[in-house]
C-alpha cells in the first residue's frame, strides 16, 4: 500500500498526516498551540518550542496506527507560495521531514501551507480532479484572507492572487472581537457559537476596492456596539456577518472578473456554519468539511502522494 506521510508546523497548530493513496483513508494527529487567556497569538519563538514539544507525541499517536512502510514525505516550508513568505515555525516540520527522508532514504516534497489548505479541501469533498483544473480558492484563516486563481498558469497546483485582505484578516477579526468579550484564543468556534444565540437580523455594511476588501472596520464596530450596550451574541452575529457579507462582495466581483469556474472555501474562518450557509445559499460553491478546513496535514500527505506519482 502506498502511504505517504504529511506534516505541517503552521503559526497555531502541530500536525501529522499518513494518507492511503489506494483507498483515501487517512489518520490524522493535529494538536493546537497553547495560547494564555487573554492573549491574542504567540511569539514565533514560543511557537517554534511547542512544536518542537508536541511533534513527537503525534508521530506516536499517527504510527500507533499504522506500522508499515512510507513511500513518501509532504512538508510545509512556508505560509504562501511567494517570494519572501517566511515563518520560524515551519523550519520545526521541515527539519524533521529532511531528518526522515535521510534515514528513510525516500523521497521529501515540500509545499506553501497554503497549497496544503486547498488540497485537504478538495479532498474532503471528493474533488482531487481540481488539483489539475482551474478553479477559485479561498483560503480565509487569521493569518490569510485571500482569494487565489489556481491552476490558471502553468505549473502544478500553481496559484495566482486575485483578491485579498487590504487589512486585517478575517480571522484576526474573528480573534479581536472574540477576547474583547472574553472569550478564548482562538475565538472562532465560541464566537460561532455565541453568534448562533441571536435572532436579530444584521445587515452590515462593508466595503470593497476592486475584489480587495477592507476588515479593519469591524473591528471598531463591534467595539461601538459593545459600548452602545448590544449582547455578546448581537456583537459576535454582527462581526460573522460582517465577514460573511465581505466575502460574498469579494465573490460576485471575481465572477464577474473571471468568469463562472468552481469556488472553494478553506481555511478556519470558513469551517463557521453562519458564514457556510449565507453563501451556499447565494451562489454554486463548496466548502472544504470543517476538519479539512483547519490548519492540519492532511493536504500536504494528499500533495506528496499526487507530486511522488508525477
Amino acid at each position: 500500500m502506498s502511504v505517504y506521510l504529511g506534516i505541517d508546523t503552521s503559526n497555531y497548530t502541530t500536525s501529522v498526516c499518513l494518507y492511503h493513496a489506494e483507498d483515501g483513508s487517512v489518520i490524522s494527529k493535529r494538536k493546537l498551540l497553547p495560547v494564555r487567556d487573554g492573549e491574542l497569538g504567540l511569539r514565533q519563538s514560543d511557537a517554534v518550542f511547542h512544536h518542537v514539544q508536541q511533534l513527537p507525541d503525534l508521530f506516536s499517536q499517527a504510527f500507533a496506527e499504522y506500522k508499515g512502510e512510507i513511500k513518501a514525505i509532504g512538508v510545509s516550508y512556508a505560509p504562501r507560495t511567494v517570494e519572501g513568505s517566511y515563518m520560524p515555525c515551519f523550519t520545526v516540520g521541515l527539519t524533521s521531514a529532511r531528518i526522515l527522508s535521510e534515514s528513510m532514504r525516500i523521497p521529501m516534497y515540500t509545499f506553501s501551507h497554503q497549497q496544503g489548505h486547498i488540497a485537504a479541501a478538495l479532498y474532503s469533498i471528493n474533488r482531487l480532479d481540481l488539483l489539475h483544473q482551474p478553479h477559485i480558492a479561498f483560503h480565509v484563516s487569521g493569518g490569510t484572507t485571500e482569494a487565489l486563481g489556481v491552476n490558471m498558469d502553468e505549473g502544478f497546483l500553481s496559484t495566482r492572487l486575485i483578491a485579498k485582505t487590504l487589512d486585517l484578516n478575517a480571522g484576526q477579526l474573528i480573534d479581536r472581537v472574540g477576547v474583547m468579550l472574553g472569550l478564548h484564543f482562538p475565538c472562532g468556534k465560541e464566537l460561532e457559537q455565541l453568534a448562533l444565540e441571536c435572532n436579530e437580523t444584521i445587515r452590515p455594511k462593508t466595503t470593497l476596492k476592486g475584489c480587495d476588501c477592507c476588515l479593519s472596520g469591524g473591528e471598531n464596530m463591534a467595539k461601538k456596539l459593545l459600548d452602545e450596550g448590544k449582547s455578546p451574541a448581537y456583537v459576535a452575529r454582527f462581526t460573522i456577518e460582517f465577514i460573511s457579507r465581505a466575502i460574498e462582495k469579494m465573490s460576485e466581483k471575481i465572477r464577474e472578473a473571471h468568469g463562472d469556474l468552481p469556488f472553494i472555501y478553506a481555511g478556519g474562518v470558513m469551517s463557521d456554519s453562519i458564514i457556510r450557509d449565507q453563501l451556499t445559499a447565494r451562489s454554486d460553491c463548496m466548502f472544504a468539511f470543517p476538519e479539512f478546513s483547519c490548519d492540519n496535514a492532511a493536504g500536504i500527505a494528499v500533495l506528496a502522494s499526487v507530486k511522488d506519482q508525477l
